[in-house]
């Protein structure tokens, strides 16, 4: 006999010994309906099946109650000995059972309401209750309940059947079907049930974003039920029980692999409105989320794509319900560093499960997949450090660059192609979470990559800014350690000159020429210093870098460069922004070394006073700058192009404009650009004038600047290239990594200031400083930060992290205030009255300048 006959005569067998054949009054002592039968663990069901199909033993016909519930029983009659000795039953035992329901293993819409009505008339809704318990705990009952009506035709059956038959080579169908049955439990034979079952078919192909499960059907019948709370605690009640069985299956058994529909068992439980109701929040939901993090790749993929169709309002409820799983746990339990977040299962199973929904969001949000920058046609040069390395077993991770999240390689979209999600990214941020990470743990997990640790920077979308932004401290500093380590190794091993630091010593007069032409050799001789920890030394200033003077040399750095009179950039007085000068005279290597000071700024945690358009970061993070970039871009045109699409007239006669544009450079010649082939003779008319704004898009935003750019993409890369900012940040955030906050909030400074040296917040210089402080204006507030701090603006998280220190200096006296820039410490004098010091703290503000020791 061939594999396929055998293969269902065994699972016959199996399913006669673990679910009967439906007939109560059956004689067979091998059928699990026999009164006399004792129960049997699912190994011992199939070493049993093996046995009995050895043997030719009897098999039961399906019971009327029981045919169409599994495909086991689809044969019956072709195969086998028939062996029930009494299959006749009388009207009342049939409305017996039919009363209770309890020949029901998978539910349709219509049977749902069937029950419902029979149980509205008794006014008792136990078998309902029951019913649902019973489906809901089954994973094969829910795999097969609420199926699309799509059958097959006769055609598409024997071709099946023929497919089928061609596979039965050899045969080896005894061990092979027993071994797949001892790997099963009842929960995972749902690649085996189904086509019989209400209309679907477990065959049918299905596109790479639909399920067999019909999902309308499904919330009709979850909106009419879950208004009563005893059945609402059956559903609670079934989740709890299916839970367990669902994750052993996937772990153990690689059920999806094997049916595909297994699917709809997720896609019918988060259908459920109330999953974030505090009674799910203590075991049901957590358990279901573990099950659901076991997904593989492909099922995950796949739940991603179905949900990305779904509203903005249904992709939020699923959100919550995570994200309240997430925050229940974190405020019910006491985290610390000892108790880590990370070992938390209910949390990380969570966000894992909270990830799916987030490229649900990215996928079905505002896409553009195609506009993205040309990769740098000359690889980054590596170090020459690099052999010795190797030989120290320090070789470096991630060589490419930082990794990528799988999801986002099976999805083939990044979130950074999303230009509007369904629901706004910042919703996903789950702040009672990063109040309890312990960033430098999470780190560690991160970088170490282990199966049994979890780092919640895999998740960055759960993350805010601040404590990616620690992260990425994190990874910086340990970067820098590492290249001083190896620098001292070398020279030990080569006997060259220690030097273990980025060194730049600069004159404040020619700071560009100093830097520039310091860092320019750097870049070519050993790109690997770049990595190295900063430190500046400004020409005849005592000053010692702690962070303070680095502070300064790239605010003075910033200054200079974007100066207009150097030519590099364009300032629009408009959008008070800059972008690049297309006719700048500079050579590619200057732009090449502004990207190398923007990437050592982010390397050493230095905020800039940038101005750049929103595209620019965009660009940066490898995506092209498009029409809808023009808004902030360049503001005027943008509009001018918004009419012209907008217009309802002739455009070919009313506007007479052609696919040739010209533009006028900052030093007043007027340049001229076909946006095709022969651009003067094209009339741009109402069939083209949407090729005419993208190309004339293109050619602001990309062509025109594209040598400027790409030097200065590489600059910034040769610093940030292992680094794992694309990774973790946002074009918007990289902004905010960069520039800093905009909004400088002082009631927040004055809350988390620390006081030192006899000074508290109730000191009388110290509330008079702070009255002083508010009532100052915009600008003197920023040159009050600018001498506390070395920038003025305010850090990641705004200035409540800023963590300012204010220490006594001494009695009233004429001196003026003083600052330790890299420490964040005002030294105050306490003056004797408020006029005093409100005298002395504008005059030491206003003439700062410079470095000394104190």
């Amino acid at each position: 006999m061939k594999r396929a006959a055998a293969k269902h005569l065994i699972e016959r067998y199996y399913h006669q010994l673990t679910e009967g054949c439906g007939n109560e009054s059956c004689s067979n002592s091998w059928c699990a309906s026999s009164a006399g039968f004792s129960r049997m663990d699912n190994n011992a069901a199939a070493v049993k099946a093996l046995e009995l199909y050895k043997v030719n033993a009897k098999l039961c016909d399906p019971h009327p109650s029981k045919k169409g519930t599994a495909s086991t029983y689809l044969e019956s009659g072709a195969l086998g000995n028939s062996a029930c000795s009494d299959r006749r039953t009388n009207h009342k035992d049939v409305h017996s059972v039919r009363d209770n329901f309890r020949d029901i293993s998978y539910l349709t819409e219509e049977k749902v309401y069937e029950i419902l009505d029979a149980c509205g008339e008794k006014e008792d809704y136990s078998p309902l209750i029951r019913v649902i318990g019973r489906v809901f705990s089954s994973a094969e009952g829910l795999v097969q309940s609420f199926r699309r009506s799509k059958p097959h035709t006769k055609e598409e059956l024997k071709s099946l059947q023929g497919k089928d038959e061609d596979k039965d080579e050899d045969e080896k169908e005894a061990a092979s079907s027993a071994t797949a049955m001892e790997e099963d439990s009842p929960t995972s034979s749902s690649s085996r049930l189904g086509e019989g079952s209400s209309g679907g078919n477990d065959v049918q192909k299905l596109a790479p974003d639909e399920v067999s499960v019909d999902i309308e059907a499904v919330r009709r019948v979850y909106q009419r039920l879950l208004s009563s709370d005893k059945i609402e605690a059956a559903f609670l009640n079934a989740l709890v029980y299916l839970s367990p069985n669902v994750e052993c299956d996937l772990t153990y058994h690689n059920v999806y692999s094997r049916d595909p529909n297994y699917l709809n068992l997720f896609v019918i439980v988060m259908e459920n409105s109330n999953l974030h109701s505090p009674e799910y929040l203590e075991i049901a939901l957590p358990q279901f989320c573990k099950a659901m993090s076991k997904l593989p790749l492909a099922a995950q993929a796949k739940l991603a794509r179905l949900w990305s169709r779904y509203s903005a309002e249904q992709i939020r409820r699923m959100m919550e319900t995570f994200q309240q799983l997430i925050t229940f746990k974190v405020i019910s339990n006491e985290f610390s560093s000892r108790n880590l977040v990370n070992d938390d299962d209910a949390v990380v199973a969570a966000t894992k499960c909270l990830k799916i929904v987030y490229y649900a969001n990215v996928l079905g949000g505002d896409l553009d997949t195609e506009h993205n920058e040309d990769e740098d046609e000359e690889p980054i040069p590596e170090s020459s450090e690099l052999t010795l390395q190797e030989l120290l077993g320090e070789e470096r991770r991630n060589k490419k660059g930082p990794r990528v999240d799988p999801l986002e390689t099976e999805l083939g979209v990044r979130t950074n192609d999303c230009r509007r999600p369904l629901i706004p990214f910042e919703e996903f941020v789950n702040e009672p979470l990063n109040e309890v990470l312990e960033m430098d743990k999470d780190y560690t997990f991160f970088k170490v990559e282990t199966e049994n640790k979890f780092s919640f920077m895999t998740c960055p979308f759960v993350l805010n800014a601040v404590t990616k932004n620690l992260g990425l401290y994190y990874d910086n500093r340990i970067r820098m350690y590492s290249e001083r380590r190896i620098t001292v190794l070398y020279s030990l091993v080569q006997g060259q000159q220690l030097n273990p630091y980025l060194r730049l010593k600069v004159r404040r007069d020619h700071i560009i020429d100093d830097a520039l032409v310091r860092l320019e050799m750097i870049a070519m001789e050993n790109p690997a210093d770049l990595k190295k920890q900063l430190y500046v030394e400004f020409e005849g200033e005592q000053g010692v870098d702690e962070g303070g003077v680095s502070k300064e040399f790239f605010q003075l750095v910033v200054e200079e460069i974007f100066n207009p009179d150097i030519g590099m950039f364009t300032y629009d007085e408009h959008t008070r922004l800059f972008w690049f000068n297309s006719s700048s005279f500079e050579n590619e290597g200057q732009y090449t070394l502004i990207g190398i000071v923007l990437g050592l700024a982010i390397y050493n945690n230095c905020i800039l006073d940038v101005h750049f358009p929103m595209v620019v970061y965009r660009k940066l993070m490898g995506k092209k700058g498009t029409f809808r970039d023009l808004a902030d871009a360049n503001p005027v045109l943008q509009q001018s192009l918004k009419e012209l699409l907008e217009y309802e007239g002739s455009v070919e006669e009313d506007m007479m404009i052609t696919f040739q544009i010209s533009q006028t450079d900052p030093f007043g010649n007027r340049l001229t650009y076909d946006l095709r082939e022969n651009g003067d003779r094209i009339p741009v008319t109402n069939a083209n004038r949407k090729d005419f704004v993208a190309l004339y898009s293109e050619y602001i935003l990309n062509k025109s600047v594209e040598k400027q750019f790409k030097a200065f993409r590489r600059g910034f890369h040769m610093v940030t290239n292992e680094s794992p900012l694309k990774y973790l940040f946002r074009p918007e955030e990289i902004e905010l990594l960069i520039c800093g906050s905009r909004n400088l909030d002082f009631q927040a400074l004055e809350e988390t200031t620390e006081y030192d040296g006899g000074y508290n917040k109730d000191s009388r210089i110290i509330k008079e400083f702070w009255e002083t402080l508010h009532s100052f204006s915009e600008e003197q507030k920023r040159l009050f930060l600018q001498f506390t701090t070395g920038t003025d603006r305010a850090p990641v998280g705004g200035l409540g992290k800023l963590k300012m220190i204010i220490a006594k200096n001494g009695q009233d006296t004429d001196r003026l205030p003083t600052s330790h820039t890299c420490f964040n410490v005002l030294l105050l004098p306490e003056y004797s009255n408020k006029d005093k010091l409100r005298e002395r703290l504008l005059k030491a503000i206003t003439y700062a300048k410079g470095f000394g020791m104190l």
